[in-house]
């Protein structure tokens, strides 16, 4: 396994695979992994010749007053997670490589990051867009998987990819759940011991959207109504946003008709966590 810091050699290590006719598979990560980017490397190994991951904690993702300090690293433990299943190269830039100094290009996709993370997170997705955007440039991969736990982010990633002619397919996987329902995140290293069965309200908040909406439930109003009742009888959760969306336009729905999605964040104790479940889809909680 080969570990590249350069983006001069990230390219050239690329571009040579692909004159050999060789197909490169990505997974873009922050690092700190967890069995959710591992299923997504698995998912890469079998999709391509080479499998690259990149460990870069963005700093142009997160604002002023978030966790970009203390947001957890451990190298040597996304070594080790990296080899067992496979991976060829870690692209482990540092800073300086990925925004130069006096940086000033960044790619913004508009009405589908008006809502949900757009809003309580100014700024965030157009740092995933640029960074996303930049490492698809350095790595030249011709599939990048992502999870769907980030559903708005993989709108906005397949959105940027298309509408900028990317030569790129983007594939999103199910979300990886602990035993206990709770999704896979790095942030769940953050919740205390007593914090923990107040950060489930997010995933059996969803289960009772689910259970509503195969009950024959289609006001939007009524089913988010019962997910905020259920998550604020949790004593250490604190909702951001509930909202039922069109999974195209990831704007809010008064009614289910067509494709919907419905995406929480909630606050547990420090830790800012983020759920979502596609009506009709499986939900295994």
């Amino acid at each position: 396994m080969k570990i590249i810091e350069s983006v001069r050699e990230m390219q050239q290590y690329s571009e040579s695979l692909r004159n050999k006719g060789k197909r490169i598979a990505f997974v873009p990560t922050m690092g700190f992994l967890h069995q959710g980017h591992l299923s997504l490397m698995i998912e890469g190994r079998k999709r391509g010749d080479c499998l690259v991951t990149s460990i870069y904690v963005n700093p142009t993702q997160f604002g002023p007053k978030e966790d970009l300090a203390k947001y957890p690293r451990n190298f040597e433990m996304d070594r080790k997670l990296c080899d067992g299943v496979g991976v060829d190269v870690i692209f482990f830039p540092p800073d300086r490589e990925v925004y130069p100094e006096h940086y000033q290009t960044y790619v913004t996709v508009e009405e589908v990051t008006q809502n949900l993370c757009g809003l309580s997170r100014p700024g965030h997705f157009q740092g995933v867009a640029t960074v996303c955007a930049k490492l698809f440039n350095m790595v030249k991969p011709h599939v990048s998987i992502f999870g769907k736990k980030d559903f708005q982010q993989l709108v906005v990633i397949k959105r940027m990819v298309a509408e900028l002619n990317m030569d790129l397919e983007i594939v999103g996987m199910t979300t990886v759940r602990e035993a206990d329902g709770l999704a896979m995140s790095s942030r769940n290293t953050y919740l205390k011991a007593e914090e923990r069965e107040s950060a489930l309200s997010l995933s059996r908040s969803l289960k009772r959207a689910k259970n509503l909406y195969d009950g024959g439930e289609r006001d939007a109003g009524r089913i988010i109504a019962e997910a905020k009742k259920l998550i604020g009888s949790f004593p250490h959760a604190t909702i951001d946003y509930v909202h039922i969306c069109d999974t195209t336009t990831m704007k809010d729905v008064k009614r289910l008709e067509g494709e919907c999605v419905m995406a929480l964040a909630v606050r547990v104790g420090v830790a800012r966590l983020i759920d979502n479940h596609v009506f009709g889809e499986p939900l295994d909680i």
